[in-house]
């Protein structure tokens, strides 16, 4: 389906709102709902099945068809990906995953990373911080990729509010936060997510920049910075534990 095609068919459906229409435009956006998943996918690891990804993931898209304003100059592709996004994370917290034993060794890393940051007045190494806690550097690494889930989830955790996502007409960037205490509190956001981004080494720093704002795959990001995909994984898992020792609460706000 071309563009224009694409366009008679949201005008039909806002006018007529049929269930003919409203399933046409399902199974046109429906490779969407794969992407974002198969995003997800990847920290989410073995934990959670694909296929159980992408079906919480239609809904998503269900309800921001329902909801997509097409009066608005946005893309609905932008709109909708926040929408099926949210619809499987909000699945993963509901079937609670996550092992105890994973919260747990993710808060015993953030307060070793806290604790020899304040000692030595800069980020501390993955030795140092395996020491600090008294398991081998090959433990750690395994403690890092089980903690990447929890991550991914603490980054997106604002979709969980379940408020309506507004876009901007002219730039395409969130435009829900209109109140003044939002102003204030996005203003906050980019000074502390500018002080947690000078924690990061530059390869983590990249990673970061590269993911979350160019959102470039693993793959993509490997061949940018020449090494391999599971390094990547590594420099991405260990750059979102030194943000969120110094984001703490605005972590669940870093992708408004």
């Amino acid at each position: 389906m071309n563009d224009t095609e694409r366009k008679r068919l949201w005008e039909d459906y806002a006018r007529l709102k049929t269930t003919e229409l409203r399933e046409k435009l399902i199974l046109e956006y429906a490779p969407l709902v794969k992407v974002v998943a198969g995003r997800l996918s990847m920290y989410l690891g073995y934990n959670v099945e694909y296929e159980d990804l992408v079906s919480s993931g239609v809904f998503g898209l269900i309800d921001a068809i329902d909801k997509f304003d097409i009066n608005k100059e946005v893309k609905f592709e932008t709109y909708a990906s926040l929408r099926i996004r949210g619809a499987i994370l909000d699945q993963i917290r509901k079937m609670d995953w996550i092992p105890r034993t994973i919260r747990q060794r993710q808060r015993q890393i953030e307060n070793a990373m806290k604790e020899l940051e304040q000692k030595y007045g800069r980020p501390a190494t993955d030795e140092e911080i395996a020491r600090h806690i008294g398991i081998t550097d090959d433990e750690f690494l395994e403690w890092q990729n089980q903690a990447k889930a929890e991550n991914v989830i603490s980054l997106n955790e604002y979709i969980e509010q379940g408020n309506d996502i507004s876009l901007d007409k002219s730039s395409g960037t969130s435009a829900a936060y209109e109140a003044p205490e939002r102003v204030v509190e996005i203003s906050e956001l980019k000074q502390v997510l500018g002080e947690a981004l000078e924690l990061l080494t530059e390869k983590e720093k990249k990673v970061i920049l590269l993911y979350y704002y160019e959102e470039l795959t693993l793959k993509e990001i490997s061949q940018v910075l020449e090494v391999t995909e599971s390094r990547v994984s590594q420099l991405h898992t260990k750059a979102l534990q030194k943000m969120k020792t110094k984001m703490g609460g605005y972590m669940g706000l870093l992708h408004q």
